[in-house]
Parts: C-alpha cells; structure tokens; sequence
C-alpha cells in the first residue's frame, strides 16, 4: 500500500490555509506483488482518491483500455465511486494482462499516469506512478535432459468418441426415409399402374383381342362373358340393355359408343338365346373391345 501525503500551507493566513487544506486530493495505492508473474497473467493495482468538495475529475485523464502490441496492456477500468464526508471518493481497478514470455525473467513496467481534476479552488493533478513487474520464462531456456522436459514428444492420440447413438440415429432416418420414400412409390406409381391394368375393359381386351375368324364357338361365348363382366363392372351393377341410357349419363365417355352398346346386346341374344339379329363379327368384337378400353382410360 501506498499513501499521498496531504500538505498544508502553514505560511498563509489561518482561514486561507484551513480552505487550501481541505481542497487537497488523497490518492492511495494497492499495488500487486512486483514478482513472480509469467505469460497470460492478469496483474491488477487499485488506485483510490478522496476528492474534496469543488473538484470534479477529468474523465479524459481515465486510462483507457487498449493500446494492444505491449508485453503489458491495459485490458480493463473498473470505477467504484461514492461519497465520502466534504467530497467524493473515486477508486479504480486497472487489470493489465501479460503478453511477454521472456526467455529470462524480465521487468515490466504498469505506466505512470496523471488524474486531472477541475474545480475550485484551483485545477490540480495527481500523479500515479509506475510500478515495477517482473515476469519469469514459462520455463527455463535449456530444458534438462530428462523425461517431460527434453525433446519435444509425438502428439497424444485424439479421444475416441462414441458415435453409437449418431449411428443408431442415422440408421433410424434412413429407415424412415426408405418406408416414406416406399409410401410414396406405391401412391404416385403403384396404385396407378396396378389400377390401370385392372380396368374393368382393360383385362377385357386382354381375353378378346386373341378371337380370330375361325375361333371355336366355345371361346366365342367367353369373350362375350368377358365384355359383359366389363359393363357390369364399369356400371358397379348387372347391366342389361334397357340400362345404356343409365349408363351413358353415368359414364359420358361411352356416349359417342351407343349405338355399338346396343348392338352388342342384340348380338349377345342371339349368341346365348337365339333372338335378336345374327352373330356379330370376331373382329368387330374386337375392335368394339378396343374401343371401350380406349373410352375407359380417357376417363381416368
């Protein structure tokens, strides 16, 4: 600790020297160790100043920190101030932080600097001094020969870490990424293609278009069968021939087929039941099948 004196001018008159006593700055120091420090250190000194009333202090003469570059350099002002009986008392912390490894121990210096303070009765100044800081090599300039402290050693292998819960999580993505993306196969391309090769005129036609001009009556009546059990289906009900009108307004695609739909009843009553007009063509079967999946497949 180090302590202002505080003087008086005895050779003035009384009243005069009791108003220059009491307009007198007190600075007192708390400064650190001066040894024993080394390279990332923070070394502080407190600087403490009762100023009597009639003196304010001169905020520009604060030191700042900055000035980086310096083996000692001012990184932090921390100011407590308070009142005191007939003034003020200002204290400030100043951290300064060691930026020097010598290769032997060194002397440093935290600078000096000047408080100003204006007011009456006069303005004055304050000096603070520097104090001296000695700062040690991190270690000695020729490492003894011995285990730790010769030659330099390989770098320690990097920690192992457990990466089972990343992997467990990753697995669990890419399984719910593989069912979404199976989800979305059998929406957008499954079901479409397993509907449209399930049209009711679509497997019709598959079973019709083998009919050639001879094939036997056997088969003939099938294919009949087969394109009944497609307008049944395509009506969502047994379909006979007073239900084309019902059907057509149900299914508008099959209108420009009205006429072939009737004719197609007719023909399947002679086939099957002897009335009606005669049989109908193989190939007109055929192509009237055709049709229909092409009227079936505009619809969907």
């Amino acid at each position: 600790m180090k302590a202002g004196a505080r003087t008086c001018w005895a050779a003035l008159p009384g009243w005069l020297a009791a108003a220059a006593c009491a307009a007198q700055l007190d600075l007192r120091t708390q400064e650190p160790r001066a040894f024993g420090w080394q390279l990332g250190d923070v070394v502080a000194r407190t600087v403490t100043v009762d100023v009597p009333d009639g003196l304010v202090l001169d905020e520009d003469s604060v030191p700042r920190p900055g000035a980086r570059g310096r083996a000692l350099e001012l990184r932090s002002v921390t100011r407590l101030d308070g009142g005191i009986d007939g003034g003020r008392r200002h204290e400030l912390r100043l951290a300064y932080q060691v930026f020097l490894s010598p290769r032997e121990p060194r002397v440093l210096e935290m600078p000096s600097f000047r408080l100003r303070f204006q007011g009456q009765p006069r303005a004055q100044e304050l000096l603070v001094e520097a104090w001296p800081v000695t700062v040690s090599p991190l270690v000695p300039a020729d490492a003894p020969s011995r285990r730790g402290l010769g030659e330099l050693r390989p770098d320690a292998a990097p920690p192992l870490l457990d990466t089972r819960p990343a992997r467990l999580r990753l697995a669990g993505y890419g399984v719910a990424a593989l069912l979404l993306l199976g989800w979305l196969a059998h929406v957008y391309v499954g079901l479409p293609w397993w509907t449209r090769r399930h049209r009711p005129f679509t497997m019709a036609w598959r079973q019709v278009r083998t009919l050639a001009p001879d094939t036997p009556p056997g088969q003939w009546q099938q294919a009949l069968r087969e394109v009944h059990g497609a307008l049944d289906r395509s009506m969502g009900e047994v379909f006979f021939e007073q239900d084309i009108d019902r059907f057509v307004r149900r299914r508008p695609q099959f209108a420009p087929l009205r006429g072939e739909l009737a004719a197609f009843f007719q023909a399947s009553r002679h086939e099957f039941f002897g009335e009606g007009r005669g049989p109908a063509d193989r190939r007109w079967l055929v192509e009237f099948c055709r049709r229909c999946r092409d009227a079936e497949r505009g619809a969907a």
